[in-house]
């Protein structure tokens, strides 16, 4: 987050003074009518000071958070229509999340949920950085899932372990990704396999 610089800038008012000049041959000075007055002016309550930039900033960041869950309690989808879900520990973020998936991705998402329950019944679970994540206590994470325009991206972390390894390869050492489109059929036992060995590997410790 940008750090915010707030600057004072200061007013100064110049007062210009009549002179009596007096002629350079010896006459008397000129005598000058005084300057009229200004009209008082009746007092007036104190002008309420506007808010630093820096004060602005963070109650517009928090206003942006609590609008995350919008007025109806309605989920903002951010860039590839990725829902937006505060990060907690537990099933209640997790359910938020998939019930908030747009379109077939919905679907989709509680297929992905169900078959890791049923593979992993001991599976916890967590919403980190919009995404859901799938791990086993004290031993790490070992699967995640993320909204993207065309696809869902599923990320093994031990990808490279697996048996046979998901073919989407990673930067990340070690990472491996299945991507799922629209109109794709689910190859069930094979990510049930991929769930199971994955939770028997070291996982992810990114939280």
């Amino acid at each position: 987050m940008a750090k915010w610089r707030s600057e004072c800038g200061l007013w100064y008012e110049r007062l210009n003074s009549h002179t009596h000049y007096t002629a350079a041959i010896g006459r008397s000075p000129v005598a000058e009518s005084p300057l009229p007055r200004k009209p008082s002016m009746p007092d007036q309550p104190p002008r309420k000071s506007s808010p630093s930039p820096a004060k602005a900033s963070r109650s517009s960041s928090s206003a942006r958070q609590k609008s995350s869950a919008d007025p109806a309690g309605k989920v903002v989808l951010l860039s590839g229509g990725n829902p937006q879900i505060a990060k907690e520990d537990g099933e209640a973020p997790v359910q938020a999340y998939i019930a908030a998936m747009p379109g077939w991705k919905r679907s989709v998402g509680e297929q992905l949920d169900a078959l890791i329950v049923r593979a992993v019944p001991t599976v916890r679970k967590a919403v980190r950085w919009n995404t859901p994540f799938y791990g086993i206590e004290g031993h790490g994470w070992f699967v995640a899932f993320h909204c993207f325009t065309k696809y869902i991206k599923v990320t093994f972390f031990a990808g490279t372990q697996l048996n046979p390894a998901p073919s989407i390869e990673s930067k990340s050492p070690g990472v491996r990704y299945y991507h799922i489109h629209e109109g794709d059929s689910l190859d069930e036992a094979l990510l049930a396999k991929w769930m199971l060995q994955a939770s028997q590997l070291p996982g992810d410790r990114c939280f």
